[in-house]
């Protein structure tokens, strides 16, 4: 089978080359090349590095740590319209086919648009089809309630392609995530279907499930007011115990709910080394870090309930899980000398903490101080990098 598709690929390259008929569309033949084998050239100057990883390798290695919460948000998408409809005798099944029957038009539309910009610009550009809308195409969908509107999606993943990467040049030279400069675009630009109650569809004028709000953790945490009652305690009695946020069967994001899907999708990360543990370790740091500190001065004025969690609580609400692992992580918009690393991590941790719990109008902190991380990245290696520079100077003059 392979030495069949070999011959076939080798047959129709004449015609995308310089000279050929279909010259012109050449990044899709290289793209489509590339993704089924792996690419025969090789470096012609020194240095050699002999490695089967390349880029497109490393995209999709991504997306198959993106499998385990894209699963399970299809489930728990189908689970929770069923059960906030009273959609009586629903099984396994039923939730899987209602999931796909939400979800699965956003994951397609968010390919489609975005990959038709990969490759407008690609044909522009005449350069290969960037491997980033792989990653991003998907990352993008699992950050969005299912209820969301097809053309807002299209209008989000264009946002987050052509303005969150191509006009800085393509993979490689982004500044800020693309999948999180789309959502954000989202927030700012529709903020009605982005926040608020819209992350369980409900069919008009049916039957609702009693006690049904639809709210998130979050959304519990910046409604609620400091009382008698513990806001452990009033997420225990909203049905949200830690047994349910560990596995995710809650309102959420489409693939944000499941600490398990996350962390299986982080083992295949660091397993395959593309990850770093250094943003993750330091980000969970910093979360335990203000936690602890935001604890001891819970019940104050300024201060919401969710200055009461403790770290653990911290770490399973909200998107904190998905956005540490998926998304601080991205190599290009994060920083590159391993010290940054550990302080890009501990700021992201301590600073969706400090949001979380001091400002009462925004309790869900990770998009937006992701994003500031990036734009904060070179300056963090810079200030690294010219301490190396002193340091190296020091012991040269001694």
């Amino acid at each position: 089978m392979k030495k069949l598709l070999e011959r076939h690929i080798e047959w129709l390259r004449p015609f995308f080359q310089p000279g050929g008929k279909l010259q012109w569309l050449y990044p899709l033949h290289e793209a489509n090349e590339t993704f089924l084998l792996t690419p025969a050239e090789v470096t012609h100057g020194a240095p050699h590095v002999r490695d089967q990883i390349d880029l497109k390798r490393v995209m999709i290695m991504v997306v198959l740590a993106l499998i385990p919460a894209t699963l399970f948000g299809i489930y728990n998408a189908g689970y929770q319209f069923n059960l906030a409809n009273v959609v009586e005798g629903a099984d396994f099944w039923d939730h899987v086919i209602k999931g796909l029957w939400l979800c699965l038009p956003i994951i397609l539309v968010s390919y489609a648009v975005g990959g038709f910009w990969e490759v407008l610009f690609a044909l522009i550009r005449k350069h290969p089809v960037s491997e980033g809308f792989l990653v991003t195409g998907l990352l993008f969908p699992l950050t969005l309630p299912p209820t969301q509107p097809l053309w807002q999606v299209a209008m989000g993943v264009t946002f987050g392609t052509v303005i969150g990467k191509e006009i800085f040049g393509g993979t490689g030279f982004n500044v800020l995530n693309p999948a999180l400069t789309a959502r954000a675009f989202l927030y700012f630009a529709y903020p009605v279907s982005i926040s608020g109650d819209v992350w369980v569809p409900l069919v008009k004028g049916g039957p609702i499930a009693e006690g049904f709000s639809g709210a998130t953790p979050l959304g519990i945490g910046a409604a609620a007011s400091v009382g008698t009652e513990s806001f452990v305690d009033t997420l225990s009695n909203a049905g949200y115990t830690l047994k349910t946020l560990f596995f995710g069967l809650h309102p959420g994001s489409i693939g944000e709910t499941s600490m398990v899907a996350i962390l299986i999708g982080l083992v295949i990360l660091m397993i395959s080394g593309i990850a770093s543990w250094r943003i993750i370790l330091s980000g969970l740091l910093g979360l335990t870090f203000a936690s602890t500190i935001f604890q001891h001065f819970a019940g104050g004025p300024n201060l919401k309930v969710l200055a009461e969690l403790p770290f653990y609580y911290q770490a399973m609400i909200g998107s904190f899980a998905f956005g540490l692992v998926f998304m601080a992580t991205d190599p290009v918009s994060a920083t590159a000398t391993n010290p940054g690393k550990w302080v890009y991590g501990f700021l992201i941790g301590a600073l969706i903490v400090a949001i979380r719990v001091s400002n009462p109008a925004y309790p869900e902190a990770t998009m937006l101080v992701i994003l500031f991380m990036n734009i904060m990245a070179p300056l963090i290696d810079h200030i690294v990098l010219q301490a190396h520079i002193k340091r190296r100077n020091r012991h040269v003059h001694a």
